[in-house]
């Protein structure tokens, strides 16, 4: 059947629309990466990785060792079948410690494959096919940034998924879901910053920054948790700072929803997250509230006016209708007023977020998400019961914002790979100084030496490769035709490439009356140039081989 034009696209968008709520279903469940235990703690908004096709190393890379390297390619299968294995066990690392050790190895090593077969003058007709972590759309490049890109992204997912998976009730459990969400942020960060053009929207700038604003944000939840559970003390100062700290997290939550109705990403996040971030927003808005009436109302016994005057001072966005603050603080009913109003701000807020709440299906479904709202929202009426007076005739004033405040700001932490030790898989092919894709050499030849009456009659410098860095006229090397700038990659058939400057000089010292064998190469002058490439410095000595 040929649908006309009209309802064949109309048929064609219903399908894509069913298909984008399925697929946000299924990839933006927070409920699947949050902690067992039975803790009550606020979700947290974790990515799922990206996927990605199995692929096939071996033809191209082999074909690169045979023609750039001039190698027999058969020799390499071991490094090949590792390359491979490595690959397959990035696409599905565990959701801990060692997961992001095997992702950021994998990284590591697309580093050494860049600068070994990826020349900028070759195509080696490979296709990295990667999906989008939300919409599972696939995309596909033949760069290798692409590769590198999607694998930094799953690093850094990786880290929302440990961060979301932590008990926050304990210190412990905050502490490593600061760390894993800070370290989320770099990731996102790195990728924002040093790749660019991705063709997929996961990795699109407009989303990279949304997604390390919310990693911020969660930081900053996770903070103002470590706060509430460092809080022994129940007196006025900590609840103010509670309050503080319950208003930055709101403050940061309200600009990542911002960020979500920007019209580059606004289509693209799944609804259950701007929901979840609406939610926080008006939750702690709630809390910032609530804590500032626990301050008002709970702890007026307390004496130390001057240093609560000082830090009251700066708690409020305006001043509070009714006296001066240093009044209002010896004032037990003016303290209460305001905390009442405090309370009434806090539950407007409370019932706003479950009303957000309810408008999402995927958010209905978590019900710990659900009792932590509820849960808020009775301690406010509770308390706004508690402290109300029956001959309380008229309206209440309307409380004044609180001034954000933190006293631990949250930091974005890039990849550290160093920590992950990787070598170089394809480690036989040769230093990466000379040996790599972007060099060229005129193939290996074999250089017969026999001592004269003075000796060789070249010097060497440097280390892996050893370079011949003189040759003296007339002398043995140039008689057998030796040259300047060529580098020393087997004495004796036995390999040198990795040798250092006094292991190939004790190899050619030891040389009998037959001479020695010396496979060389000389690398050719890039384009546009016409001299010999010269190595660098080495941080050795010259040496005569007298």
């Amino acid at each position: 059947v040929i649908f006309p034009p009209l309802f064949s696209s109309f048929y064609v968008n219903s399908n894509l629309q069913l298909l984008k709520e399925e697929l946000e279903e299924l990839n933006s469940c927070m409920e699947v990466y949050q902690n067992d235990s039975d803790s009550i703690s606020v979700p947290m908004i974790p990515l799922g990785l990206k996927e990605t096709k199995e692929l096939d190393w071996a033809a191209p890379l082999k074909a690169v060792i045979k023609e750039h390297y001039q190698e027999d390619e058969d020799s390499y299968k071991a490094e090949l079948e590792a390359l491979v294995d490595l690959r397959q066990a990035m696409r599905a690392p565990s959701r801990n410690k060692a997961g992001l050790e095997l992702l950021m190895e994998y990284y590591s090593q697309l580093y050494f494959l860049d600068n070994r077969f990826f020349s900028p003058h070759q195509n080696l007709g490979l296709f990295f096919h990667w999906y989008d972590s939300l919409t599972g759309v696939p995309s596909h490049q033949r760069a290798l940034a692409f590769e590198k890109g999607s694998v930094l992204f799953n690093i850094g997912a990786l880290h929302t998924q440990i961060g979301a998976r932590q008990d926050r009730t304990t210190l412990q459990g905050v502490d490593c879901a600061i760390e894993a969400f800070q370290r989320a942020s770099g990731a996102f960060n790195y990728l924002k910053e040093n790749f660019s053009n991705a063709p997929s929207l996961d990795m699109s700038s407009p989303s990279l920054n949304m997604l390390v604003r919310l990693m911020i944000s969660q930081v900053q939840e996770c903070i103002f948790e470590k706060v509430l559970l460092l809080g022994a003390q129940s007196n006025f100062l900590t609840y103010l700072h509670l309050a503080q700290e319950a208003a930055r997290v709101e403050e940061v939550y309200s600009l990542v929803h911002q960020t979500m109705a920007q019209p580059q990403v606004k289509d693209y996040v799944p609804f259950s997250w701007t929901s979840m971030v609406h939610v926080k927003a008006e939750h702690f808005k709630a809390l910032s509230h609530y804590y500032a009436a626990v301050a008002l109302c709970d702890s007026t016994s307390e004496v130390d006016f001057p240093e609560h005057e000082k830090a009251f001072l700066q708690f409020h966005v305006s001043t509070p209708e009714g006296p001066a603050p240093s009044l209002l603080l010896r004032d037990q009913e003016a303290r209460r007023r305001l905390g009442k109003a405090h309370l009434k701000k806090a539950i407007i807020e409370h019932e706003e977020a479950m009303r957000i709440h309810s408008l999402c299906k995927i958010l209905r479904k978590m019900d710990i998400l659900q009792e932590v709202l509820s849960l808020a929202h009775k301690r406010s009426l509770n308390k706004y019961s508690e402290i109300e007076h029956e001959e309380d005739f008229f309206e209440t004033a309307e409380a004044p914002d609180i001034h954000p405040k933190t006293h631990q700001r949250p930091e974005i932490k890039s990849p550290n790979f160093s920590k992950v030790k990787v070598v170089d898989i394809f480690h036989r092919l040769g230093p990466l100084s000379i040996f790599s894709a972007k060099n060229k050499w005129h193939p290996i030849r074999t250089v017969l030496l026999v001592r004269g009456a003075n000796g060789f009659g070249f010097t060497l410098r440097g280390d892996s490769p050893v370079l011949v860095a003189g040759i003296i006229a007339g002398g043995c090397a140039a008689e057998a035709g030796l040259k300047e700038g060529d580098y020393i990659v087997s004495i004796n058939g036995q390999d040198c490439r990795w040798s250092k400057h006094a292991d190939v000089v004790q190899l050619l010292k030891v040389a009998g009356e037959e001479g020695v064998k010396v496979g060389v190469i000389t690398l050719l002058p890039p384009e546009g140039q016409s001299k010999v490439r010269r190595g660098g410095w080495w941080g050795q000595g010259w040496w005569m081989m007298g």
